[in-house]
């Protein structure tokens, strides 16, 4: 009787790539960049996300045990997808099957290393492996979906003494295509691993895959944005956290400003930093209307927060100018108006009063027109 022949697992069908040494620079997927696949909170989150837009649809699971991979557990994604590009373009060979220390991986996206930080770390790997994702995008038939998770599995490795000895993960081959793919990849900051909330890491990412280096930066309606970022807060909340961001100017390398049309309509608007930003912009109507921080691109770009050569983006952490932000200039706009209002009735009524008096003195010649307080007749030239 012939002998059955196991088939190979999925790691054995694939070649292992060690993690290279050296900080080079972070490289990001566009697509996880533009649309929701992650929560944006640290907090336990078991909602889904379901995005839909034209052709394109996203739904994205969770377990109750580890709950859904967060924007910062993403981080280890742009540590593979770094390791994956430096790796090509210096000619080696890559695979889906990574393995490196703990050590490598934390040291790279800005954490520390502690035991606490590397159980982070496993909690974070858990996170990646359990949430499924459902998507259209680049799939050849329409309508269809490809669905994955983001680690499709991973281990501890030790060694003979049974010490430990690193990680292995499996990447899925959606991701590792896509990295693979030279214009789905963009360099990012590596002050971003700086950004400590996760709406400010979700926008950078959005603004660095839309904006570029556009010399009139990028436009996006508020309620496309609180669409597009999956957030299980309200509107209202939403648009309050993307004020502060606004004041704060967090992001590296660009500027953000706020415009409202005539109608109300609220624009999210943003440019790379090189130059001054006018404080009067168009906001997409012929009026010219405040923006939100005009001058906080004059400060000279910090030492220390770009750390590599190779990242395209100057890395200028912001902070806005509070004389110039855009809720004050709405005051002073409106104080303005205010005023120029009240001078213009107090005209008015001066012109009606004397009007009247003429029209009294007229009709009742007897009548006289009544001295005022300030007018002194009792002595004097006439």
């Amino acid at each position: 009787m012939a002998a059955r022949h196991r088939p190979l697992s999925e790691r054995g069908q694939l070649d292992l790539f060690r993690a290279l040494p050296g900080d080079f620079a972070p490289r990001d997927a566009q697509d996880l960049m533009a649309y929701p696949f992650f929560s944006l909170s640290k907090s336990h989150r078991v909602a889904p996300i379901d995005f839909v837009a034209g052709n394109v649809s996203i739904r994205v699971e969770a377990v109750p045990d580890h709950g859904m991979a967060t924007i910062w557990d993403a981080d280890i994604l742009i540590w593979a997808a770094s390791q994956i590009v430096e790796a090509r373009d210096a000619g080696l060979r890559t695979s889906r099957l990574m393995a490196a220390t703990p050590y490598e991986i934390l040291k790279f996206i800005g954490r520390g290393t502690s035991l606490r930080d590397y159980q982070r770390l496993k909690a974070a790997l858990d996170r990646l492996q359990s949430t499924t994702v459902a998507t259209t995008i680049r799939q050849p038939a329409e309508g269809r979906r490809h669905r994955f998770s983001w680690i499709n599995e991973w281990k501890e490795l030790t060694d003979r003494d049974g010490r430990p000895d690193g990680i292995e993960m499996i990447l899925p081959d959606w991701f590792y295509q896509a990295v693979l793919d030279d214009a789905l990849v963009l360099t990012i900051d590596r002050a971003y691993f700086e950004l400590t909330g996760g709406l400010d890491r979700w926008l950078y990412r959005l603004v660095r895959k839309h904006g570029g280096r556009q010399r009139d930066g990028w436009r996006f309606d508020f309620h496309h944005l609180h669409q597009k970022s999956g957030s299980l807060s309200p509107f209202r909340r939403f648009v309050f956290e993307l004020r502060n961001i606004i004041r704060r100017q967090p992001l590296p390398g660009y500027t953000l400003f706020m415009e409202v049309e005539i109608g109300g309509r609220m624009l999210l608007a943003f440019a790379p930093c090189r130059k001054p930003v006018d404080g009067l912009v168009l906001s997409g109507t012929p009026n010219i209307v405040p923006s939100g921080t005009p001058v906080s691109c004059y400060r000279e770009q910090k030492p220390g927060l770009t750390r590599d050569n190779k990242s395209e983006n100057p890395a200028l952490n912001l902070e806005s100018n509070k004389d110039s932000n855009f809720e004050e200039r709405a005051r002073d706009v409106q104080k303005l108006i205010r005023e120029t209002a009240e001078g213009l009735s107090a005209t008015a009524n001066k012109t009606a009063n004397r009007s009247a008096w003429r029209k009294l003195g007229t009709t009742h010649e007897a009548a006289q027109e009544p001295e005022l307080p300030l007018d002194d007749r009792s002595g004097g030239s006439r």
